[in-house]
């Protein structure tokens, strides 16, 4: 059986209407961390909204694995759908799947023995420690449930049932808002009350997906009985790892904008880095959910041979990715106090710092959604390596380079400004590789 949610017409409103749930879904996630933030800014203090951007690298490293693991497997499976190798493709995803979970228990273990050591690395002091710990405790509860839900996000994709995704992921971030007001306002739980909030969002479209891959037989992809194919799982690793490199260098950035911060301004400036960051999440959500929604119509029609759709598909791709970019400039030049003042009380010396380096940090987004289309396009393709190359430099190498560089040179001003010069490095490299693999993926004539 054909599955009609991949094999389809390539129109601007046909990909658009397939990409959107995986949009909205994307926006629903980054709004976790930001809503928590928010909330612990306004009803715990400054020190606790530092202690989320403290602790998050240790969190991501699970949002990492989950993130490899689904955007691998669902280039493989999506192009063995294509290929009319459906037994194969469940397979595969069982496997992964019980192994993604494994893994993910293992290193949930260890954080919860390494924990303090691992916050005082990470930069908290004496005065912040207590916060961090009260955030990260409860929340490594919730990672393999986390690993799960990152997972299932693709692979609804790949099932061509996009809006289940949307819908379970929207449920859970709803409750997240919810249970964050809950906890924190009500119950005066404090940043605790953020983490289970959080926790609890993740285990709903967690939950739910594994009773759906289970129990629903005429899905496309579901679980069948694991066989293990440790080949397939090194290719899925490798076709993910852009992803999961993207998502290991936010943490050493993130971490390195926190010490560097801290040494030139201290923990107001720890503060208002943190709400750039997190603004960044759901600034960025639209292109990295289109991105993501559009991979398994680029490994379907790559599997199945059709140039034409390819082409037709980059061509629309590129278009948005830009079009989105420039938006988001422009949206966040025009309202950048608004958005400073949803983390920071205006005229504060956080809300000043936000706001100032809102209107530099903005110009990076005219590049980032062409960067990070020209990743998870490569993914798709199944060249992890080229993958890989694009995401390391963009947010790893170049970042690290220009943010240490203009932060001894400019101060301040320059850790505001190595975002933007880092994008648009990335932006040539991903444009020197679109030139090179043309003719080995078809996508431009």
């Amino acid at each position: 059986m054909i599955d009609q949610g991949l094999e389809r017409k390539i129109t601007v409103p046909s990909i658009l209407k397939f990409a959107l749930p995986s949009m909205v879904m994307m926006v629903v996630m980054s709004l976790y961390t930001v809503v928590d933030g928010m909330f612990v800014s306004r009803l715990v203090g400054t020190d606790a909204f530092s202690a989320v951007n403290i602790v998050y690298p240790l969190l991501s490293f699970v949002i990492a694995l989950g993130t490899m693991f689904g955007t691998g497997i669902t280039a493989i499976v999506s192009r063995k759908l294509g290929e009319g190798k459906q037994r194969e493709a469940n397979e595969n995803v069982t496997f992964i799947t019980l192994f993604a979970v494994g893994l993910g228990i293992v290193i949930t273990v260890l954080s919860f023995i390494f924990l303090e050591r691992l916050i005082y690395m990470l930069g908290a002091d004496e005065d912040i420690y207590a916060y961090c710990y009260a955030y990260a405790f409860p929340l490594l509860f919730f990672q393999p449930a986390n690993i799960l839900q990152l997972e299932f996000q693709s692979l609804f994709v790949a099932n061509g049932k996009p809006h289940i995704g949307l819908t379970v992921t929207v449920a859970g971030g709803l409750a997240n808002v919810i249970l964050d007001y809950v906890f924190i306002g009500v119950f005066h739980m404090g940043i605790a009350g953020a983490a289970v909030a959080t926790g609890i969002g993740y285990c709903i479209p967690a939950f739910f997906s594994v009773f759906y891959f289970t129990f629903n037989r005429k899905a496309q992809l579901h679980f069948v009985k694991p066989k293990a194919d440790w080949r397939v799982l090194l290719t899925s690793m490798t076709n993910g790892s852009s992803e999961m490199v993207s998502n290991l260098s936010g943490s050493i950035t993130t971490f390195l904008f926190n010490i560097i911060m801290m040494r030139l301004v201290g923990n107001e400036g720890v503060a208002a880095i943190s709400i750039l960051l997190y603004l960044d999440f759901v600034l960025i959500a639209i292109s990295l959910g289109y991105s993501m929604g559009v991979a398994p119509l680029f490994s379907y029609n790559y599997g199945g041979g059709n140039v034409a759709k390819l082409r037709k598909l980059y061509k629309i791709s590129i278009g948005f990715c830009m079009g989105v970019g420039a938006v988001m400039t422009v949206g966040t030049l025009l309202f950048s106090g608004n958005l400073a003042a949803v983390f920071a009380r205006r005229g504060s010396q956080v809300y000043e710092l936000a706001t100032a380096g809102l209107l530099v940090y903005a110009f990076g987004y005219l590049f980032k959604g062409f960067n990070i289309f020209s990743s998870a396009m490569f993914t798709a393709f199944g060249d992890g390596k080229v993958s890989a190359v694009l995401s390391f430099m963009r947010t790893l190498v170049f970042l690290v380079i220009f943010l240490i560089g203009f932060s001894v040179l400019f101060g301040v001003s320059g850790v505001w400004s190595a975002s933007v010069a880092a994008e648009l490095m990335a932006f040539a490299l991903a444009v020197f590789y679109t030139v090179k693999k043309r003719s080995v993926y078809h996508y431009l004539p």
